[in-house]
């Protein structure tokens, strides 16, 4: 049952909207959909199982044995089911509903054209993209809020963590190769008269708009925005905060039909056009010339930022100082330079590392700085970095002495499945649970059939 509620768990966290994929339309030899279980009110149906299947095995999870993934998408539906009956857990309905159409255009953003995104992921309509992006969402936020209100009193002690480690010891994993590393990041800075070429573009587009060409022909020849050049520029029902800041105070400050001058944002450079206002929500069209750094302006951070490695090298400045004063990550410069993993570990597997990063440490060792080099960081932005080795951790099995904090959290998991896995037990006669006799061969962990008999 641990293993169960486990994958349910990773099932539910890692449907992500860049993986949304639901298989909208049957084909010839396909199952008729059908209602495959019930929890409660929960109604899941074959095609679910089957779109979470294959969105899963892209993921890397094994759903071979079709027994317990089935269980684990039961498991997973209870605590959805509970959650959206706890009042303590805050309806997020319609956040979640806004939220939809903003993911889509992202989505879109990685395809030449709405047709061609619609039909790799096998749907129809946008309006079926979009409600299964807001299913999904909606089942991510009741499943871990559910989750957390579960187990958020779990701790372990010491000395539960070394009788955990005493009693898995054979079977903890082992650690691949490992590094710990800080960076600093800094973006090439445009010269003034390249500036003011791109603000030049824009008010010659912006005068041909109102010299008679419209504002959607001009974003579809001239923008850079890939989520939304291809409509024309359209972003629709935009909600107040999800927009960066000089884009939404310049978008509000605008009449209906009324175009902004130039906006300088993290993005580049944009003309913005206020086509409608309601309420809390907007929609706007825009057009978006990217600040490129050109070659001379990337030489010249080079240059900037191996003048400060320099300084470093040399002890006239600590990197951590270096990282605070100089970095433009966000995520990095008020923590020491120091990248981390999504779990928020600071040890990064050699594996995992971009290719970029690896290939520039490859044969330092501890304490050393790699020279300057050039990157593409998300947004496809130019940066220029230099990075440090902190630690290097060689392949080893997991031991208390050096690896406490993980195998920590391992024991921590490990009772927070267990109380998940008790509260699983004592929600199950009150709750109505129905599976299809289609899975009746299937030899359950937990005896979901005979709480189904007794309700």
């Amino acid at each position: 049952m641990n293993r169960n509620i486990k994958f349910a768990l990773l099932l539910t966290f890692i449907l992500g909207f860049f993986g949304v994929k639901m298989n909208a339309q049957l084909k010839t030899g396909d199952l008729v959909d059908g209602i495959a279980v019930v929890v409660g009110d929960e109604i899941i149906l074959e095609s679910d199982i089957e779109d979470q299947a294959n969105y899963a095995k892209q993921q890397g999870a094994d759903v071979s044995d079709k027994c317990e993934f089935i269980e684990s998408i039961v498991s997973n539906k209870l605590l959805i089911y509970e959650a959206k009956r706890d009042t303590l857990i805050e309806n997020r309905s319609a956040a979640i509903k806004e939220q939809a159409g903003l993911k889509y255009n992202q989505i879109l953003g990685q395809f030449p054209d709405e047709k061609t995104m619609l039909a790799t992921y096998k749907f129809r309509t946008s309006f079926e993209m979009k409600n299964a992006i807001e299913k999904i969402d909606a089942d991510n936020y009741y499943g871990q809020m559910k989750y957390g209100r579960i187990t958020d009193k779990a701790d372990v002690t010491p000395n539960e963590v070394t009788d955990f480690f005493t009693t898995y010891k054979s079977q903890l994993p082992e650690v691949k190769d490992e590094v710990s590393l800080s960076q600093i990041m800094m973006y090439p800075k445009l010269t003034d008269a390249h500036k003011d070429e791109i603000i030049a573009r824009l008010n010659k587009i912006k005068a041909d708009i109102l010299a008679g060409e419209s504002f959607e022909s001009q974003a579809r020849i001239y923008s850079e925005d890939p989520g939304s050049a291809a409509k024309g520029g359209l972003y629709t029902n935009i909600s107040k905060g999800k927009m960066v800041k000089p884009f939404e105070a310049a978008a509000l400050n605008l009449q209906e039909g009324e175009i902004s001058d130039p906006v300088e944002s993290d993005f580049g450079y944009h003309l913005i056009q206020l086509v409608k206002k309601s309420g809390k929500q907007y929609d706007a069209r825009h057009i978006l010339l990217k600040a490129e750094p050109n070659a001379e302006e990337i030489a010249s951070a080079k240059k900037e930022l191996d003048s400060i490695r320099t300084l470093i090298t040399e002890g006239k400045m600590t990197f951590k100082d270096a990282a605070f004063r100089f970095s433009d990550d966000k995520h990095t410069k008020f923590n020491a330079g120091v990248l981390t993993a999504e779990d928020g570990s600071d040890k990064l597997e050699k594996l995992n590392l971009p290719p970029t990063i690896a290939y520039q440490i490859a044969g330092l060792n501890k304490g050393d700085i790699t020279e300057v080099f050039e990157e593409t960081v998300p947004q496809d932005r130019k940066a220029v970095s230099i990075v440090k080795i902190d630690d290097v951790i060689a392949a080893h099995q997991l031991d208390i002495a050096t690896d406490y904090d993980r195998i920590k959290q391992m024991a921590l998991n490990k009772k927070k499945n267990e109380m998940v896995e008790k509260w699983v037990k004592e929600k199950l006669p009150n709750v109505f649970i129905s599976i299809n006799d289609r899975y009746k061969n299937c030899t359950f962990k937990t005896d979901w059939r005979k709480v189904s008999a007794s309700n």
